[in-house]
């Protein structure tokens, strides 16, 4: 016991022994959250003698769940033998996984309960938009008039609110509302008939399962006695339900959050959820972790200056033992070219003064855009950089090629599945011919394979029939294969059957580099390696559908790394730049008029400000050149809020680009 307690603060020490009843941990940035919470799981099992699989810890991406395991797992002295790629709930191991993964293993215990199969799909988000275009096709509904990801975002929004399509029917309001209301109720009719959900169906089809089985929602109560859920902030409506419905036998509900970093309004979030806990808990206790671990004190009292403007927080007061005796640098460049080379000289001094490694950088923006004139000005000079959310490796379209062969061999009635692939080598097999099968797959309730083989109207020419036909036996045979070998040999095997190296090779280097993703594939599906395919396709499919950015970003490479403010929450870096600070850039020009959006936009610059440890850079341009125009605004109304003796204000005058050794050289080598 002690050595669980032994390294903690007053604060942390009182989390972690406040096991029993409701519990709010107010918890700032770099102040120990995820520390609290892996020592108050280990201290409930080795203290109350509590069954690890009656604790449940709930967190936002696979990169942090799997940080809690690994953690919980060294402070219990466990070998790293549990399986953390499982589809049920681990036995003698807490529970420690995202909400959507959380959904998927009661799903997959639980679907045929509410008309699913157990081995449903999971849409990502290029499924569901092709999917929306179709839908849209067939109800003749102009996809340039209402845009698709515009009518997804409104779907999402609802479903965040557990609003079905029929209740949304009855209580929509306005010309675009009634055509989503449209499209929601075919988009689900055409979900459930592909035996499919999407990242969204898995929280709210879980909440239907307990609304309409009690037995069932008691079942998941009891074996979940405690429950942790970490950045609580940034819960959405759907979110709160079912934690809410799986607490409320025991009560013994614990959360972590910051309603200073609630920063995902605009995908759902409701700050609510954390500002009014205690209302809806009552008795619950609440504890602040104050004490900051990560930045010095002058990065914390700029950072209050912003955020003490908002009027819509919890008042807490963050220290720190650590100071820099340095106020922060505001920098005025005189447009976006200026504001590059600005950083440019400061890393190179940082590197070339402190030893600073360009893993320990950040440049953070509100929008994507602004990282062009960025990116061509570490080119210019060589410095090595990565972008957090771009191009993803499972979204490249030979990957997709494959996966849609995994996901159709895992559930043969997957109709996106089987469009992208049946010509994919080409077989021939052209819209009409497509089109035919899946009509006919839906009028007789079966799966577009076994349409497939059972199709006898003589209106497909013979060589297309005999195409598909070899097509079907191919996915069938490895869907029996797939209950022998394990994953890897299935790759192998569908690569082979249908010759995908002669077909991605073609003489040309970006030949070359897809099937070099292909070969990197194997690498992705290995840690699955030691379970039958059938069963490892399902975790590898969930895990691409559920994966996130974050999940990506690692310090293994030695490159500064560019990404939205967004992005860079629950990150941390040895010295952040902040671009743009401007009126319309950060605030964004979408959230001028609205105070609630304001706080936003405040809470987002304080995010970024608190991923700092010891320096921060802020910036602002007198004119940019962004979105096809120059703009001149005026410098943010953040910088105001700061203190003035907190400031440093440079402008644009001396570059140390000007010096002989630096200009138009290489200043950083491999």
């Amino acid at each position: 016991m002690t050595s669980i307690l032994e390294n903690l603060n007053k604060q942390q020490k009182d989390a972690v022994l406040t096991t029993d009843g409701p519990v709010l941990v107010i918890a700032g940035p770099g102040s120990g959250k995820t520390r609290v919470l892996t020592h108050r799981i280990v201290h409930i099992i080795s203290t109350k003698k509590v069954d690890p699989e009656n604790i449940l810890a709930v967190t936002f991406t696979n990169k942090a769940a799997s940080e809690m395991k690994n953690r919980v797992t060294e402070l219990i002295g466990k070998k790293k033998n549990y399986d953390l790629y499982a589809t049920s709930f681990p036995s003698d191991f807490p529970t420690i996984c995202t909400f959507h993964s959380l959904c998927v293993k009661i799903l997959r215990e639980e679907a045929e309960l509410i008309g699913y199969k157990k081995d449903f799909v999971i849409f990502d988000a290029d499924d569901q938009k092709a999917l929306v275009k179709k839908i849209m096709k067939v109800l003749e509904i102009d996809d340039e008039q209402f845009n698709t990801r515009a009518v997804l975002a409104e779907i999402s929004n609802v479903k965040n609110e557990l609003i079905t399509p029929q209740k949304y029917e009855d209580t929509f309001d306005g010309f675009f509302q009634e055509i989503v209301s449209k499209i929601y109720y075919e988009y689900q009719k055409e979900l459930k008939q592909t035996v499919s959900f999407d990242f969204d169906d898995l929280i709210m089809q879980t909440i239907v399962l307990f609304l309409n089985h009690p037995d069932v929602l008691e079942k998941y109560q009891n074996k979940f006695k405690y429950i942790m859920v970490d950045e609580y902030q940034d819960t959405n409506y759907a979110q709160y339900k079912i934690i809410n419905l799986l607490s409320r036998k025991y009560n013994n509900i614990f959360v972590v959050g910051d309603d200073w970093q609630s920063i995902y309004k605009w995908r759902g979030a409701d700050l609510r959820n954390i500002l009014e806990f205690e209302k809806n808990y009552p008795g619950a206790k609440t504890i602040l972790l104050e004490q900051n671990y990560r930045s010095t004190q002058e990065i914390l009292d700029v950072s209050y200056g912003i955020i003490s403007k908002n009027i819509n927080r919890k008042e807490k007061k963050l220290f720190s033992n650590r100071r820099s005796n340095q106020p922060i640098v505001v920098y005025e460049a005189a447009d976006e070219k200026g504001e590059a080379e600005f950083i440019i000289s400061q890393i190179a001094k940082l590197n070339a003064q402190k030893g600073l490694k360009l893993k320990d950088i950040a440049i953070l923006y509100r929008t994507n855009a602004q990282s062009r004139s960025i990116e061509e000005t570490f080119l210019k000079y060589g410095v090595p950089y990565k972008i957090v959310g771009g191009i993803k490796f499972y979204m490249r379209k030979e990957i997709k090629d494959l996966i849609a062969y995994f996901r159709l061999i895992q559930n043969n009635n997957d109709i996106l599945s089987f469009e992208r692939i049946v010509n994919i080598p080409k077989r021939g097999i052209g819209k009409t011919t497509y089109e035919k099968i899946t009509k006919e797959s839906k009028r007789n309730n079966d799966s577009v394979i076994g349409t497939i083989f059972n199709y006898n109207k003589g209106d497909i020419a013979k060589k297309r029939m005999e195409n598909l036909l070899s097509f079907a036996k191919m996915i069938q045979l490895s869907k029996e294969k797939s209950k022998e070998m394990n994953i890897v040999q299935l790759l192998d095997h569908i690569l082979k059957a249908i010759n995908y190296k002669n077909h991605i090779i073609d003489g040309t280097e970006e030949g070359d580099l897809r099937w070099e993703n292909v070969r990197e594939l194997f690498t992705a599906v290995e840690k699955y390696s030691k379970l039958k395919a059938e069963e490892a396709i399902k975790l590898f499919i969930e895990e691409v559908a559920l994966a996130s950015d974050l999940d990506s970003v690692d310090d293994k490479q030695d490159t500064v790394t560019l990404m939205t403010l967004h992005s860079a929450k629950g990150l941390e870096y040895d010295t952040v730049f902040i671009i743009g600070l401007e009126e319309g850039l950060l605030p964004h020009s979408m959230s001028i008029d609205s105070p609630i959006e304001i706080e936003e936009e405040r809470r987002l610059c304080y995010v970024g400000i608190t991923r700092a440890k010891n320096r921060v850079n802020l910036i602002f341009a007198r004119v940019r050149r962004i979105f096809g125009s120059s703009q001149a605004n005026y410098p943010s109304r953040f910088i105001s809020d700061i203190p003035a003796h907190l400031v440093d204000m440079q402008n644009q005058g001396y570059s140390y680009l000007t010096d002989d050794n630096s200009k138009d050289e290489d200043i950083f080598y491999d």
